[in-house]
């Protein structure tokens, strides 16, 4: 037996720890406190703008470490928490409604590491501070916008089939006023087979036939869900779309999301990044008053008509009729128009958007539609020294067209300025609109601090464990001892690059996965050492030992590691966000530790015995 491994064997188990050394170095250079300056529509991070920046922070002599640009974002980096806090107060005056200024903690790696795609893992926020919210969603008000939609849906549908009503209105329930009760009796066999969600009954109030809509239980359950989850896709999209590393959007039973923003140390800040939110509504230009101009004079509309104003702060007279909104939209892509090659955004709607805008421009050939865009946001301003909420509301029309054709799911927004501002409104577009509105229940700002009480707790948990492995290896099995730590030591570094590499966050829970690990990946190696001394004790020579010991010991240990991945791969399946962290470094640390301690601990083992003529092992 010469217990010798082939070449290629040396060269894997070489490139794995080269790997691991390289993509576990980003976690040991620590995190420099930031700004992360991102565009808000058709604002753009130009060099004038960054320019304009870099003079604000120099003329109120606030330090900056490094200005970079990323994408169309800007970051900037502070020596320190106190300049960083400076900075945002500055530039939040400087770049009002143009810019989003939010505070960060980045990564200081080097560039060349980051050329390499190295990058530390994210923290957790019970490791790194952060923002945690819990907000509970309007189910009422979700339920009232789904009745507000039946009732054009109704206008529509008596409309197309000419049965003639007194009006539609909607207090708690929908209500149907007829002239008669043969129109009445129509209304009723048309809706009652198209619209399902709904349960109709007949009523008479003051001589009058009505009709009475009410919204089903299981229909209005469904909404509830629908709004629920349209709301945490769209917290998601828009804090991804900010570049929040590693942010945790949850839902926390039938009407509240947890929110946690790791990193970002201003609550107000994260309020506004959570409250704005963009959506479009289609309105008819009203052409039949001439001037529009005399109508913002007299600072009153007509009824029915409401005055916009485009970006340029141009006067529109637009109806209130509401023809289409950004519920419908489905998808939205920026590119340019084939016809005169101007940026556009290109908008998908849903199959009920779809047919109403098809059924409405069909009607409408030749007139004008207006785009408005509408961004609604919460900021908390300083009034006599006392936090007030605000809300400001942009609503302008930026785009307005005469329909030339009767248009279906598809069409094409024109008459932005560029194509950045296309970009952005499609990224808006796509992120989308609460479904409901939510409150902000609780609150809570974790610190740096206390962040990194946590690390240095989990770390001290780690380091204790891991010596006293050690120390048992090393005294209990002498030099195989030293080579199971050394096989220990590589499965630390390379379980902390894997989660480098997949940019895992992690968590307090995290770490006591990493701790298990440490204690279990000793195992593989206690049970080949064992089986050693064993072979030994029969009176095997030592190379026929160490053949035997890691031969026989393979079925064993396979089959103590793969029941326990079986576990953890459960935990990741039905667990909940720390649940799954742990069953991720758990994971990891147990394919790490088969790995080091059979193929690892043999090379080792083969290059210090293997070929050689050995008496006695040092085990």
């Amino acid at each position: 037996m010469l217990n010798k491994y082939p070449a290629w064997k040396y060269l894997l188990i070489l490139a794995v720890l080269i790997f691991g050394a390289l993509y576990s170095l980003p976690n040991f250079y620590g995190k420099d406190p930031a700004l992360i300056i991102s565009p808000l529509r058709a604002n753009e991070m130009n060099k004038e703008e960054m320019e304009r920046i870099k003079q604000s922070l120099e003329q109120a002599s606030i330090q900056y470490s490094d200005v970079e640009r990323i994408g169309e974002k800007l970051q900037i980096r502070f020596p320190n928490t106190e300049s960083q806090l400076k900075a945002t107060d500055k530039l939040n005056q400087l770049l009002e409604n143009q810019f989003i200024v939010a505070q960060t903690l980045t990564p200081s790696t080097p560039d060349w590491l980051r050329a390499i795609y190295g990058k530390p893992m994210y923290l957790g926020l019970d490791l790194q501070g952060g923002i945690h919210f819990l907000m509970e969603v309007d189910m009422d008000a979700a339920v009232d916008k789904e009745k507000q939609r039946y009732v054009g849906e109704i206008k529509t549908r008596l409309r197309d089939k000419t049965i003639r009503h007194a009006g539609v209105t909607l207090e708690q329930d929908i209500t149907i006023r007829f002239r008669d009760t043969e129109a009445r009796d129509k209304a009723l066999a048309l809706l009652s087979s198209n619209l399902r969600e709904l349960e109709f009954s007949e009523i008479e109030s003051n001589g009058e036939p009505y009709l009475k809509a009410e919204l089903r239980e299981d229909a209005a359950v469904q909404v509830r869900k629908a709004a629920l989850t349209q709301n945490i896709t769209t917290l998601r999209n828009r804090v991804n779309e900010l570049g929040v590393a590693g942010p945790v959007i949850q839902q926390n039973g039938d009407r509240r999301i947890i929110v946690q923003l790791p990193g970002v140390q201003n609550p107000d800040e994260a309020k506004d990044i959570l409250g704005a939110t963009a959506t479009l509504q289609v309105h008819l230009v009203d052409e039949r008053n001439l001037s529009v101009q005399d109508f913002v004079e007299r600072g009153r509309a007509p009824p029915g008509t409401r005055i916009y104003y485009d970006r340029k702060g141009i006067p529109v007279l637009l109806r209130k009729q509401v023809v289409l909104t950004g519920e419908s939209i489905t998808h939205a892509s920026s590119g340019f128009d084939s016809r005169n090659n101007q940026p556009s955004v290109t908008i998908n709607l849903d199959s009920r958007g779809g047919s109403r805008f098809d059924n409405f421009t069909k009607d409408h050939v030749k007139d004008s539609l207006a785009v408005v865009y509408i961004e609604t946001k919460v900021k908390t301003r300083l009034v006599d020294g006392k936090p007030v909420k605000v809300k400001d509301k942009i609503e302008e029309v930026i785009n307005v067209a005469v329909i030339q054709e009767r248009l279906g799911r598809r069409f094409q927004i024109t008459g932005l300025d560029t194509p950045n501002e296309a970009r952005n409104l499609a990224i808006l577009l796509r992120a989308g609109a609460l479904a409901a509105p939510i409150e902000i229940i609780e609150e809570r700002t974790i610190g740096p601090s206390l962040g990194q009480d946590n690390i240095d707790q989990g770390f001290n948990s780690v380091v204790i464990g891991f010596v006293l492995v050690l120390i048992f290896m090393a005294v209990y099995y002498r030099f195989f001892g030293l080579i199971a730590n050394l096989a220990l030591f590589m499965n630390l570094v390379i379980v902390v690059a894997l989660l480098s590499v997949m940019q895992a966050t992690l968590t307090l829970p995290g770490i006591a996965g990493i701790v298990l690990t440490v204690g279990m990946a000793v195992d593989a190696n206690v049970l080949i050492f064992e089986r050693i001394r064993e072979e030994i004790r029969i009176g095997n020579s030592p190379q026929a030992s160490i053949h035997s010991g890691y031969e026989k010991a393979l079925s064993t240990i396979a089959d103590a590691n793969v029941t326990t991945l079986i576990a953890a791969i459960v935990l990741f399946s039905f667990g909940s966000g720390p649940i799954k962290g742990f069953a991720v470094t758990l994971s990891l640390g147990i394919l790490a530790s088969m790995f080091t301690a059979i193929m690892g601990t043999r090379s080792v083992i083969n290059l210090m015995y293997g070929g050689k003529k050995v008496s006695k092992l040092s085990i």
